[in-house]
């Protein structure tokens, strides 16, 4: 293959990823008409049209979604291999892309990257912070932070976090007005403050389980909230139980600002898992953060 054949073929998959010549010629550092004159050249040879184009959008075709699917892993195995050249420096360097929840960013990330970054300073790491299962491969992430150990085909999990435990949680003054629930079948005739998930869209169900007995549990009440931090304002208000991670409310629940119930329906669950493809070439970087997350509690 020619150079400016791969050159090429880097710009469509950019135009393709961007969803724009504009973006794309910026993230390029080209015009917008140098690269559009590379995608008809492109086509030109190929003899078929990757591209749809109209005013308001752009997207590949068909022939251009099966190229894509070709350059994907092609071009990110290169890059990978560019990637481990780094190994070959005195000091690891490099970027590392990591899509998170909040809740592990502030919990586990952030706590070793601050120990971490000081003394690699040719390291550069950029969290994204996502409720929502994003796609590592698709997004272009070098890895994911998610609960449990399921993951998709060829991926690799190593565990960053210990195990975790949820708390349903309320104010005293609402347990003056209604009674302390001993099953989860009794928050039925309570109010409860509801976690709108980002990803499905729809309200959380709360999982307890007790003695090998699971059950998920639509709850009721005026509120529902997609931020836990809101949550735990209306809790601690009176407006209702709340069902949070743990760690969230330890502060609340020693000064008596909030009152923990159904306790033993919490058992503790796997906590947070670092997951990357198994294909890819870590690179030196990447590696040395991997190690320095890693769980040995």
């Amino acid at each position: 293959m020619r150079r400016e054949e791969l050159v090429d073929l880097n710009a469509f998959m950019t135009v393709a990823e961007e969803q724009s010549f504009t973006r794309a010629a910026a993230k390029l550092g080209t015009s917008q008409s140098a690269l559009s004159h590379t995608i008809r050249r492109l086509e030109t040879r190929l003899g078929v049209r990757l591209l749809t184009r109209t005013t308001r959008s752009l997207a590949p075709t068909e022939a251009g979604e099966k190229l894509l699917a070709t350059l994907r892993p092609a071009l990110d195995s290169i890059g990978a291999e560019l990637a481990s050249l780094g190994e070959l420096r005195e000091k690891p360097a490099g970027t590392i892309r990591i899509t998170t929840s909040e809740h592990a960013a502030n919990t586990i990330l952030w706590p070793t990257l601050e120990r971490l970054l000081p003394d690699y300073p040719d390291i550069h790491v950029e969290l994204s912070i996502d409720a929502g299962l994003t796609d590592i491969v698709t997004e272009r992430f070098d890895a994911g932070v998610r609960l449990g150990e399921a993951l998709a085909k060829d991926m690799i999990a190593t565990r960053i976090g210990p195990d975790l435990r949820m708390a349903a949680v309320a104010s005293p003054g609402y347990f003056e007005r209604y009674p302390i629930p001993r099953t989860p079948q009794d928050l039925a005739d309570q109010q409860c403050i509801n976690l709108r998930l980002l990803s499905a869209g729809g309200l959380y169900a709360w999982e307890m389980e007790k003695d090998g007995r699971e059950v998920r549990v639509r709850v009721e009440g005026q509120l529902a909230f997609n931020n836990v931090r809101m949550m735990l304002r209306a809790a601690m208000a009176g407006f209702g139980i709340c069902f949070v991670m743990e760690d969230h409310v330890q502060q609340q629940l020693a000064d008596g600002t909030l009152v923990r119930v159904l306790e033993d329906w919490c058992p503790p669950f796997a906590g947070y898992h670092l997951y990357y493809p198994s294909r890819r070439q870590p690179s030196a970087a990447f590696s040395l953060l991997v190690e320095a997350l890693r769980y040995r509690g």
